[in-house]
């Protein structure tokens, strides 16, 4: 060890190897086994140092509004373990007491000043801090009773639907027709945002005469080796024949929406009438046009046929078996009852075909927003427009895998639709503004974190503001059986979808502040990471033919980028594991109680927010 000139490494071989050369039965060498201890204490403090390197890196790219709801997380752990100090003594000293209505003892009673005190803080909480948490919770109560209310009153719709045999229908066959002009122009615009171009190898091959088809892949792209990539998939599809552009922007603002409005602006574009948008791990069947184009023949006032997602890693690990239950209820009963029983729902942003003449009507895409989907399709229906949602044609697509992937791809959705600035008049569509915006968008995600992450730890150390058992466990629990029924294989996770849900509530609050307040988060775009499964064969190929080149491009990076990628392969997530500390302190409060249900749901609630704290659920995706 003290030559210098030895690697740690080296050193680590050379411990390994001395200790197992020796024989069972003779003791170890002093010298080396303080070696080897060394070396440990050397590699625990190296993934000290890592933690502390990832929790700083984070801390310097949050921004206001996650700095703010992470200190007054913060604050309340600090609290609680202060508060539950202070019980665990008054309960050792026997000054608890069971329940909150039991008289204070009288003045002779009293054994100390810290009895004294411990008394005037009771008297204090019932006083001045119940009162006000009882309102707020009894408010949260109220929007939450609201929220199920509406949940199963969609339930029933799907169900209805279901017994009638409800779905949209094509009066005539356009195809049988003598007409050779029979079907109608149509534009399908491939929407090119990560991967290779070949992905639109799909969409290529759609049955549809190739005189009446154009494709348009839209790469926003800053990789020269993709953007070769792409080119050249390009060049081979249009030597087969097909009608297809590539178009990439020097000036890449407003992102998505802005890559779309640009490739709106075309001249030839104006000679198509409908307009089909794919996102890159998007893969039509051949037949997708003919199953959605004749919905639009005998109906002028139809703007939208939107498909239905299917997805290829639904069963890839517990992170996307969750994310198909929340899919399938979106698909199955929110998309498919607003569709028959109002003609509208949010547009996914893929997978669907817009008539051009709703698109040119409502405004075009503008970039206000980073939920274009959601923006376009309400000025739309303003504007007169019905949609259709058909949940037999299905799209096959691809899940994130990590949930650093899939937490940025929820914050942007959710604080998109907070910050979207489309101009709703009330007089004209309330349903728009009851259903659409406040229920379903700003309602769930308050209620949710408010009510289970911050008022139950709170009634652990106030019980004179108690939330029933319903609240906590039947209620939530019969809602999750709702959701998870258009997906009956996931039964098996009905708990951890429960669980899941409450910790995402986090994201999903903090993304809905950004909008609301117009903070920085609120318009940041990042690109959903995904594993590429929706066309694997495609993408082993083409990582044989780029091997040399990537290998090349990675052997020349520089230090810290490689320092960077080592970080993002495991992530620490602040804001989760601080209130896994929380509710855990709660947890340990419930059982002063003998609360059981709040203790066991505080306690398993704590685990999962633990463990996605620590980037345990998921692949990682580098």
């Amino acid at each position: 060890m003290e030559k210098s000139s030895y690697s740690i490494v080296e050193m680590g071989r050379a411990a390994v190897s001395a200790l197992q050369g020796r024989e069972k039965g003779r003791g170890k060498n002093a010298k080396q086994f303080t070696w080897v201890l060394l070396l440990r204490a050397h590699r625990a403090a190296g993934c000290v140092a890592a933690a502390k390197k990832r929790l700083e890196l984070r801390q310097s790219l949050s921004g206001d509004g996650d700095k703010v709801l992470f200190r007054f997380i913060k604050g309340f752990l600090a609290l609680s373990l202060a508060t539950l100090l202070v019980e665990i003594v008054a309960h050792w000293k026997g000054w608890h007491f069971q329940g909150p209505l039991l008289p204070l003892p009288e003045t002779e009673e009293i054994k100390s000043w810290m009895h004294a005190a411990y008394l005037s803080w009771l008297s204090f909480r019932s006083d001045y801090i119940a009162s006000p948490i009882q309102s707020l919770s009894s408010f949260c109560v109220v929007l939450f009773i609201i929220q199920s209310l509406d949940r199963t009153v969609l339930c029933l719709g799907c169900l209805w639907i279901k017994l009638k045999g409800i779905k949209p229908t094509i009066d005539s066959d356009p195809f049988k027709s003598d007409d050779p002009e029979s079907p109608t122009n149509i534009t399908p615009w491939f929407l090119f945002r990560f991967q290779c171009a070949m992905r639109g190898s799909a969409i290529c091959q759609f049955d549809w005469p190739r005189d009446r088809l154009l494709v348009q892949v839209l790469d926003d792209s800053d990789d020269e080796s993709i953007m070769q990539l792409i080119r050249g998939e390009v060049a081979k599809w249009s030597q087969r024949g097909v009608n297809i552009v590539y178009r990439h922007r020097l000036v890449r603002t407003g992102y998505k929406a802005g890559n779309l409005k640009s490739a709106m602006s075309c001249d030839y574009v104006k000679e198509y009438e409908f307009v089909a948008i794919f996102d890159a791990d998007f893969q039509p069947n051949r037949d997708f046009l003919t199953q959605t184009i004749p919905h639009f023949q005998g109906d002028p006032e139809l703007g939208l046929v939107q498909a239905r997602w299917s997805f290829v890693n639904k069963d890839e690990n517990l992170l996307t078996r969750l994310q198909n239950v929340n899919l399938c209820f979106h698909f199955e009963v929110e998309q498919q009852v607003n569709g028959v029983f109002l003609n509208f729902f949010g547009f996914n942003g893929t997978a669907g075909v817009w008539r051009r003449k709703a698109l040119e009507e409502s405004g075009g895409w503008l970039e206000r927003t980073t939920v274009e989907d959601m923006d376009i399709a309400v000025r739309a229906h303003l504007c007169g427009w019905k949609f259709i949602f058909l949940n037999d044609v299905k799209v096959l697509c691809e899940l994130p895998e990590c949930y650093e992937a899939y937490r940025k791809q929820q914050h942007r959705w959710h604080s998109g639709r907070c910050s979207s600035s489309a101009y709703v008049p009330t007089w004209k569509k309330a349903n728009l503004i009851l259903l659409f915006f406040l229920l379903r968008k700003l309602i769930l995600p308050f209620y949710s974190f408010t009510l289970f992450c911050v008022i139950l730890p709170l009634t652990m150390f106030v019980p004179e503001a108690e939330l029933p058992p319903w609240v906590i466990c039947y209620i939530p629990f019969f809602m999750s059986f709702l959701n998870i029924l258009p997906a009956p294989r996931s039964f098996p996770f009905i708990v951890p979808y429960l669980l899941f849900e409450n910790t995402m509530s986090v994201t999903k609050f903090h993304a809905m502040v950004s909008g609301l307040f117009q903070l920085g988060s609120s318009y940041e775009w990042i690109v959903t990471k995904k594993a590429g499964r929706s066309s694997e064969p495609d993408l082993l190929a083409a990582a044989e033919r780029e091997s040399k080149l990537l290998t090349q491009q990675q052997l020349h990076r520089g230090a810290s980028e490689s320092e960077l990628a080592k970080l993002n392969e495991q992530r620490i997530y602040r804001k989760e594991l601080f209130l896994a500390l929380l509710l855990l302190t709660a947890a340990v409060r419930s059982l002063l109680s003998a609360q059981g249900i709040h203790f066991y749901f505080l306690l398993f609630q704590g685990i999962s927010f633990l463990l996605v704290g620590l980037d345990l659920v998921g692949e990682q995706i580098t």
